[in-house]
């Protein structure tokens, strides 16, 4: 029969012990000519897992939870109604088309339905009404599709050259480098963060009051923090 007993008798016979005897990992004849201290240090080894407390261990137990406010902190509080989940648009999606004065530190928007070629020439036209017709005007923009002159169709270049416009582009996957990127996050701090709107009509109204608000508080201390640490260029 062959079992742990087997194993443990045979292997305290090689190293000349009993089953009994702390084992050290060493044998009799390299504790003679081994290390001293590596010999002591097995043996206290050993005693230290031999030992038995005559009390129970203790230990500490506790949970950690993430600080955060909520009911759980005010239980007298009502329970907010819970946001509509937007899995789906069934009333479609708006866009809005923007634009940042450098020079005269505004914002300008105009919500849209649809984003082509189209309404971006329409907002374009609207953006060189506000200058004279002598002062040649820059647009900075990504390369979106409807931003740009192509063999196919050449309306944007057309009207640019007619028009005293110059049009400059951000290398592609870089529209962050657009300075009217931060103003999007003011937009979004301010005006849209953790809001669920009913309806395209009611968030269209809000985001024209916060560019309203905006344009007149253009030196605003939260508004600039906010902007100058979403500045990158």
């Amino acid at each position: 029969m062959c079992g742990p007993g087997l194993v443990r008798r045979s292997r305290a016979a090689r190293t000349h012990r009993t089953p009994d005897t702390p084992r050290t990992g060493l044998t009799t004849r390299q504790a003679p000519g081994g290390n001293r201290r590596i010999l002591a240090k097995r043996r206290s080894d050993a005693t230290v897992q031999s030992w038995k407390p005559s009390t129970p261990e203790r230990g500490c137990q506790s949970r950690f939870n993430a600080e955060r406010g909520g009911r759980h902190k005010d239980p007298a509080r009502e329970p907010r109604p819970r946001r509509r989940a937007t899995y789906t648009r069934p009333h479609g999606v708006r866009h809005l088309l923007a634009a940042y004065d450098l020079a005269k530190d505004q914002l300008y928007g105009h919500i849209k339905k649809t984003k082509n070629r189209s309404k971006f020439l329409e907002f374009c036209r609207y953006l060189r009404s506000l200058h004279p017709a002598n002062v040649r005007i820059a647009f900075v923009c990504d390369n979106y599709s409807p931003h740009l002159t192509t063999k196919r169709c050449q309306r944007v270049g057309t009207w640019a050259a007619a028009n005293n416009v110059e049009i400059a582009y951000t290398p592609a996957n870089s529209s962050w480098l657009n300075r009217i990127e931060a103003q999007f996050t003011a937009l979004r701090y301010f005006a849209l963060d953790g809001t669920d709107h009913a309806s395209h009509k009611e968030q269209g109204s809000v985001i024209r009051r916060y560019i309203i608000w905006r344009n007149k508080h253009a030196a605003d201390d939260r508004l600039r923090k906010v902007v100058n640490r979403a500045n990158v260029a």
